[in-house]
């Protein structure tokens, strides 16, 4: 089970994330989505399922969003009254910093009632109001500590910048967090380093090193790659030309996700480091939802080849009409 992979630092974790739909969608169709959703998600082996909550991060950067901000209904809302049907783990992301004490706890109690498991992230922008703070928020969580885990973020691309990840995420370990979720990994040697410097200040502060999985998402169009690079994702140079000018830039990405998640196995595992992937599909487009579903299938192998995973028999593919 996820807790228990989590609680003992086993390597080989596979998540997937999603969106909720947007908040104006009629109850009709939301239900519709959710069907197709857990159709697609029967047919794959995971260990809990992301929802995440969609923030409006314009105010971070003074750059044009490249696509327009809707608002998504509340992730768990959405898992709690439309995917319940789908027998994983949820894993339900929450800004902390939005919420009050009081309803941060009587949301954890929710949560904590579903058998769901939170991911605190930060607030949209720097200059945001802070009603709890993280540290504020880890203690609220921490009557659940003994039946359930709490997991947070981690962005290769600050640490590039500040040098200060390992020292992040070693913080919020003292807070219990036990695992740590990365920002989409497109720079594999941004991902190595934070790997690197963290596992040196484990073993300098004798600490045992928590849990990294990594993000890996598809990218279907130039559009889209433009998004990834305005959300914070470094994408190297050389890398983004090659997508940009690739005849199919979907094929492309994957070929490029694989190539990552197999480079991370090899440095994790010689290591010792306990790590795993988070495939995201967060695109509306069926193609990238179909290519998002083939990685799962791809990665889960990979980690099977190497020990870390143990492979379930392929179920029949059962999928609701219009899937």
């Amino acid at each position: 089970m996820f807790v228990q992979k989590i609680k003992s630092g086993a390597s080989g974790i596979l998540l997937y994330g999603i969106t909720p739909p947007k908040s104006e969608t009629s109850p009709e169709k939301v239900a519709e989505i959710a069907e197709k959703t857990m159709g697609r998600l029967a047919t794959i082996d995971i260990d809990a399922l992301i929802v995440y909550d969609v923030q409006d991060e314009s105010a971070r950067t003074s750059e044009e969003r490249p696509f327009p901000f809707l608002k998504a209904l509340d992730p768990f809302y959405f898992a709690s009254k439309y995917l319940n049907e789908l027998d994983v783990p949820k894993i339900i992301y929450r800004p902390a910093g939005k919420f009050s004490t009081e309803e941060l706890s009587e949301w954890l109690e929710n949560v904590h009632s579903y058998n769901f498991y939170p991911v605190f992230v930060g607030v949209p922008a720097p200059d945001f109001p802070v009603k709890t703070s993280l540290p504020e928020a880890y203690k609220i969580w921490s009557k659940h500590e003994s039946t359930s885990v709490i997991g947070a973020v981690t962005i290769p691309e600050r640490h590039a910048v500040l040098k200060d990840e390992d020292v992040r995420i070693l913080d919020k370990v003292g807070c219990g967090v036990s695992y740590f979720i990365s920002q989409c990994v497109f720079n594999v040697e941004y991902a190595k380093k934070v790997i690197e410097d963290l596992d040196c200040a484990c073993t300098k502060n004798n600490r045992k090193v928590p849990t990294i999985i990594f993000t890996l998402t598809a990218c279907g169009s130039a559009k889209t790659l433009h998004f990834m690079e305005w959300l914070g994702i470094h994408v190297p140079e050389e890398l983004k030309e090659e997508l940009r000018t690739s005849d199919n830039i979907l094929e492309k990405s994957v070929n490029v996700c694989l190539s990552i998640a197999s480079e991370l196995i090899e440095f994790c595992t010689a290591r010792s480091i306990p790590f795993g992937f988070n495939i995201e599909s967060v695109a509306i487009r069926k193609e990238e939802i179909e290519a998002s579903i083939n990685m799962v299938d791809e990665i889960a192998q990979m980690l099977a080849n190497k020990g870390l995973r143990k492979l379930r028999e392929k179920e029949a593919e059962v999928l609701p009409k219009g899937v």
